[in-house]
């Protein structure tokens, strides 16, 4: 079980679980085209992005395998609702988990989603005791990947034309990073 001591609070960044006031800010991201071009759904609507919301919410604890464990990202000197981070935790035997992150374009090129990586990397190798956690992206998604190779995963698999994404075949890219490899490096 995983109940972080919120907010959490890195050198920029404030995270912490979504709240119902977070829906307009929410939609101000997921309403956009660049933002839903490689993930599985089209733009939201304000309904879509509430209704996404209502999930994320009750999201602020890991009790078991299967759960996520998601975080709104805001700006820590205005407040900000930026992104949001996620933590899969996929098997408690295998002690396997898998990171996610999400940014308004707006404030990409900053190093938000690799501080935020390091954050979700920390709770699942600290705080679940997990072995290994993956990243999983749309193989088009270069900057995605750059994040991940930040982060000190390794690319693990290219599957070529593995899914079927939005009426086209696309490729999907994994990494990988061992808890003993992520300790290592700090």
């Amino acid at each position: 079980m995983l109940t972080p001591s919120y907010p959490i609070r890195t050198d920029r960044l404030i995270l912490r679980p979504f709240t119902p006031d977070d829906a307009q800010a929410l939609h101000a991201i997921h309403s956009l085209p660049e933002v839903a071009r490689y993930l599985y759904w089209e733009p939201r609507d304000i309904e879509q992005a509430r209704q996404a919301l209502e999930k994320k919410i009750s999201q602020s604890t890991l009790r078991e395998e299967g759960q996520a464990l998601g975080l709104a990202v805001e700006l820590a000197a205005t407040g900000e609702l930026i992104g949001d981070g996620v933590l899969l935790w996929h098997s408690s035997l295998h002690r396997s988990g898998e990171i996610g992150y999400i940014f308004h374009p707006g404030h990409h090129g900053k190093g938000y989603a690799t501080e935020v990586g390091e954050v979700l990397l920390e709770l699942g190798f600290n705080g679940l005791d997990l072995h290994r956690i993956t990243g999983r992206l749309d193989g088009r998604n270069d900057a995605s990947a750059r994040v991940l190779e930040r982060l000190g995963m390794r690319r693990e698999a290219h599957l070529v034309e593995n899914e079927m994404v939005k009426g086209e075949w696309t490729d999907e890219v994994i990494y990988a990073i061992l808890q003993r490899e992520w300790r290592a490096r700090r």
